[in-house]
């Protein structure tokens, strides 16, 4: 790629892609009404996929984008996995069944900030609630500087099968830099512990783009990493947005990479992953060839969701917790954000839906559009506008960014088939870009392309 597009293309503020439409567009027309009508709606034949959200963490890690808190005692956390069970009692009456459930993540902030039988207690309510298939993916993110012995194997009772681990960079300088000192001891000390009480799915998270980090401090991360042979790598770019994330305000601009540095340190990154046995997911996975996710990048069932790249395929995922964002056949609704007001509502007996969006058609053809772009880099427009009914000409005409993109060597089109090749794939958000028809509305919202 050449480095004038990297530079051109790099700066350009796009979605993850996650969703489609993105979170920005959510609007309160959609609150508890309309969820409670799309609950008892899904159909009989229908599984689920939970999300739990924990917005909980015993320190603030300055490069954070998520919706998470601050607990220093446990009483907060305590109070919140009350209004958890509150909430999954609500949804369940709503639905009015229980239905089959085949992949569960507990996502945070810091969801082992629980006590271990607080979690127990969790996830026993989840089996009575819902049908756990015995197969069925439970997978929890994880703060390696925190985790005890004794929330070690209340995970492992729980049935937890993959456990993500929070890396981020092994270079004291960028840690002291975002206020997360972690050794690469403590952190081959929780993968050996998770691996000896059984669960064996082990995911490690990289973030590139941090401040004061350098291609060799990236590739030493990587390097201490492989040694753990941990399944699946998450490598992510720092998003800095310190207008909505106040902490973020603690790391100046002036430590951080340009675009072009960026795109060496993940270049490198995934060159790295790739020599040591990774296959690459998508635009920022990498797994075993042997993962169930390189068996569904190898198959073309590689979906995307909240979580990233997975191979979820159910179409009703169910949201819980504050700012927790859940889908359905008719569109996305999300949570109460503020943590107060979450609990206060579920405790009135009340969903705490806040937001949401109600698909349109023009919606699910462009969703499944960027998916398969942002899946396969790749996508056959006659096939996919033909399932929804529509024409590929039209959805072609309907994207004149794809000129630029075409002249500039990112795309290649022939005919209806569109293809991101190799030396183009980290633009793979502005590919998807052009067929986003909400893009201008929210573009300052979000993280840069490179």
């Amino acid at each position: 790629m050449r480095p004038d597009l990297a530079v051109c293309y790099g700066q350009e503020r796009l979605p993850r892609y996650t969703s489609y439409p993105t979170a920005p567009h959510f609007s309160a027309a959609i609150g508890a009404d309309t969820y409670a009508e799309w609950l008892k709606a899904i159909p009989h034949e229908a599984g689920a996929s939970l999300y739990l959200h924990v917005p909980f963490c015993r320190s603030m890690c300055w490069y954070c984008g998520c919706h998470t808190a601050v607990a220093l005692r446990d009483q907060p956390v305590s109070v919140y996995e009350s209004a958890l069970r509150c909430e999954i009692d609500q949804v369940v009456r709503q639905i009015g069944r229980r239905i089959r459930v085949e992949h569960i993540h507990f996502g945070g902030g810091t969801p082992t900030i629980m006590a271990p039988e607080t979690f127990t207690d969790l996830i026993g309510l989840i089996r009575h609630s819902f049908v756990v298939a015995p197969s069925a993916e439970v997978a929890v993110e994880i703060d390696p500087r925190t985790l005890s012995a004794r929330m070690i194997e209340a995970l492992a009772l729980g049935g937890v099968n993959r456990a993500s681990l929070g890396v981020q960079s092994f270079d004291t300088k960028v840690q002291r830099a975002i206020n997360r000192m972690q050794s690469f001891e403590q952190t081959k000390g929780v993968t050996d512990s998770l691996r000896l009480a059984g669960i064996s799915g082990i995911n490690f998270d990289l973030i590139y783009g941090l401040p004061h980090q350098t291609v060799a401090s990236c590739l030493d991360t990587v390097e201490r990493c492989i040694e753990l042979r941990p399944d699946r790598f998450s490598v992510f770019g720092y998003a800095h947005v310190p207008a909505f994330k106040k902490h973020q305000q603690k790391i100046k601009e002036e430590w951080l990479p340009d675009s072009l540095e960026r795109h060496e340190q993940a270049s490198r990154i995934a060159e790295a992953l790739r020599e040591a046995g990774y296959v690459q997911i998508g635009l920022d996975h990498f797994a075993l060839p042997d993962d169930p996710m390189a068996h569904a990048l190898e198959s073309g069932t590689l979906r995307r969701n909240f979580q990233g790249y997975t191979t979820d395929q159910s179409s009703v995922l169910l949201g819980f917790g504050a700012s927790a964002i859940g889908r359905l056949p008719q569109g996305f609704v999300q949570n109460e954000v503020a943590i107060p007001a979450y609990s206060q509502i579920v405790a009135q007996g009340r969903l705490a839906t806040a937001r949401g969006y109600r698909l349109t058609d023009d919606d699910r053809l462009r969703a499944e559009i960027i998916e398969r772009i942002m899946c396969d880099f790749a996508v056959d427009l006659d096939s996919v506008c033909a399932r929804h009914g529509s024409a590929a000409h039209e959805m072609l005409q309907s994207a004149p960014r794809l000129r630029d993109l075409i002249s500039d060597g990112i795309v290649e089109l022939e005919g209806s088939s569109l293809a991101v090749p190799d030396d183009s794939r980290f633009l793979v958000r502005s590919v998807a870009a052009a067929f986003d028809a909400h893009l201008d509305q929210s573009q300052r919202l979000h993280s840069r392309a490179v």
